[in-house]
Parts: structure tokens; sequence; C-alpha cells
């Protein structure tokens, strides 16, 4: 089995959170139509970012951790409950794996922080990848940014 052609890390600096906020950008904003006011957040200040980059530094794809009182307001749960976001992943990296290695790597920061399970707003076309990778689905569907949603959780 070969090495994977990217790593997955937290974001670290100015430079990797830039990386991170213009994988959201081409996802969420060009390819999905969300408003660019909305896509970024107080919440990004204090999240914990992680980011997929190839070899040659290309940024594959993001995703953030709220955890605290920030997770709690988007989970409505306790401390012990993170909340997972903003994943995205290029459209050039699809199915090479940049998904889940960057859901693995959340799960992973959360356990860090002492957080017993993650949650999660799914759009409802992604609700079979995150069910593969053990998060179950609760609750009505709902609008986000105009887009189907369904809320996800997954104990660690």
């Amino acid at each position: 089995m070969s090495a994977a052609p990217y790593t997955v890390r937290v974001a670290e600096g100015l430079a990797d959170l830039q990386a991170c906020f213009a994988v959201r950008k081409e996802v969420f904003v060009a390819e999905q139509g969300v408003p660019e006011d909305i896509e970024y957040d107080a919440h990004d200040a204090g999240a914990v970012h992680v980011l997929a980059v190839r070899e040659d530094g290309e940024p594959l794809g993001t995703g953030r951790l709220l955890y605290g009182e920030a997770a709690a307001g988007k989970t409505g749960d306790g401390p012990g409950t993170g909340s997972l976001g903003r994943l995205a992943v290029t459209r050039a990296a699809r199915g090479l794996g940049v998904g889940a290695a960057l859901v693995r790597a959340i799960e992973e920061a959360a356990r860090a922080r002492g957080l017993t399970a993650v949650d999660l707003h799914a759009q409802t076309h992604a609700l079979g990848f995150y069910e593969r990778l053990g998060y179950t689905a609760y609750g009505p569907i709902f609008p986000d940014a105009g887009i189907p949603h369904r809320a996800m959780r997954r104990a660690l």
C-alpha cells in the first residue's frame, strides 16, 4: 500500500488558516452558492481547524471542531460534545479519502480535548458518507444557508 498523496494536520499559523478559508470559499461559496458573509463566523477564531494538503502544498480539504461553549450553542448538548463543521474537499481531491481523513483528524482533536462525542449538521446528500464513518442521524431535516441538512452524532 502506498502512502497517501496528502497529509492532514491541525492548522497552525496564518498561512494554514488562509488555506482553510480558501478551500471553504471554493467549495461552499463558489460551488454551492453559500453567501460569503455567512460562511465565515465568529467561531472561526476559537475553532480547531484541520487542513489536508498535497505533497506540493496545495490545499485539498478542511474542517473545523468547535468545543466548549461554542459547541454547546450548536449541539444543544453539554461540554463533552464537540461540533464538527465546515468540512470541505476540493473538487480535484474528491474520491481520494480526504474527507474521511479530515473527519478522523477532527475526532482525534476532540478526544485530545476530553470530548466524548461529536455532533454535526450534514448536508443531506452527505448522510451516507457520515454514516459509513459511524455517525447516526437524528431529528428532522432543516435548512442551513438554503441547503437541506440533518443533525448527526457519533460517540468517541
